[in-house]
């Protein structure tokens, strides 16, 4: 379903700091409340997973309950998902990811987490790039599913696509959201896996067309190449086999170019959404890539 009021779930919260003034506090609860936020799990050691464009939280269901034991899992949804009240989402200031990478350190802080393992798809890998560079300690690894530091072509670099194709793009968008949801979802998850592509549906719906049109402008016209090698945390690149929207050239150009200690992680699995169409591997991957020491 699109927005709906969610109660806020944060286990052992007691245990937890929101902040030195009362002014903080009460806008790290109010963000917790906006984004969804909810830690559950019983481990000692935190690990945020962060969904990328036209999913939400939802769309790690799959894999979460593996790490549950060993994890106490943050989750929340980006303010431009389809459950977020689409009345936060303001157009002045997610014009950059930055805003975005502002959001993830808020509910960091609000949470009192002050070391973690961040696991973002998409999108949310490059604001997870963006956060470690603003803030190094924070991050103990950052695992990086189907990223990209920029989706154009650009001379040498291929990014896998030309400015013509993306704006044909937003020109089918534009004309008929519904029909582009339907072509595209099947496209992007890739494998046969028609439970995947109605999940996938669901939640590209469940955005409101103007703000999903917003977000992939800001996100097809991102080019954060240039700021790669600042990264310090270790990191895990993970891409599968055939992945519409982000050729193996770009895993390779991560691994190339990120600053901290990087390795390449390839699923035989096709598709953008591995978490959602190929769990059983995604979570094998993901265990593997969190448990060795680089």
């Amino acid at each position: 379903m699109p927005y709906q009021t969610r109660t806020l779930i944060v286990e052992r919260s007691t245990t937890m700091g929101f902040g030195s003034s009362d002014d903080t506090a009460t806008k790290g609860r109010k963000l917790l409340e906006i984004l969804n936020v909810r830690m559950v799990g019983a481990g000692r050691r935190v690990l945020v997973l962060s969904h990328g464009f036209g999913t939400d939280q939802s769309a790690w269901n799959r894999v979460l309950p593996y790490f549950l034991r060993d994890y106490r899992v943050v989750l929340y949804d980006l303010v431009c998902a389809g459950c977020v009240n689409p009345d936060h989402f303001d157009f002045r200031r997610y014009t950059t990811l930055d805003a975005y990478v502002d959001d993830l350190l808020a509910v960091l802080d609000a949470l009192g987490v002050d070391r973690c393992y961040f696991v973002g798809h998409s999108v949310s890998a490059m604001i997870g790039i963006l956060a470690a560079i603003r803030r190094p300690l924070l991050f103990l690894k950052l695992i990086l599913v189907g990223a990209s530091p920029r989706f154009l072509n650009d001379g040498d670099y291929h990014g896998g696509f030309e400015r013509d194709e993306i704006e044909e793009v937003f020109a089918a968008m534009e004309a008929n959201y519904e029909a582009w949801v339907r072509g595209f979802a099947p496209l992007a998850v890739g494998a046969d896996v028609p439970a995947a592509v109605r999940e996938f549906s669901r939640t590209l719906f469940n955005m409101r067309p103007d703000i999903s049109l917003f977000v992939s402008r800001t996100v097809f016209n991102s080019d954060l190449r240039g700021v790669l090698g600042l990264v310090r945390a270790p990191c895990v690149v993970i891409q599968t086999a055939n992945d519409v929207s982000v050729p193996p050239s770009v895993a390779a150009y991560l691994k190339a170019h990120l600053g901290g200690r990087t390795t390449l992680e390839l699923l035989h699995d096709e598709g953008h959404l591995p978490h959602l169409s190929a769990p059983a591997s995604f979570v094998h991957v993901l265990h593997r890539a969190l448990t060795t020491t680089q």
